[in-house]
């Protein structure tokens, strides 16, 4: 399949690191959103 030969070139464990560093990140924004919503009472 020509169209998949694509995959053979991706780094998966490259990608997966990237993906859980950025949730890391932007899990603190969200829980800092969270509290204001509910008016700094956790």
């Amino acid at each position: 399949m020509e169209f998949l030969s694509f995959l053979n070139d991706v780094n998966f464990e490259a990608l997966v690191q990237v993906t859980l560093v950025a949730m890391v990140m932007l899990a603190g924004p969200v829980v800092i959103f969270l509290l204001a919503l509910r008016g700094g009472d956790l």
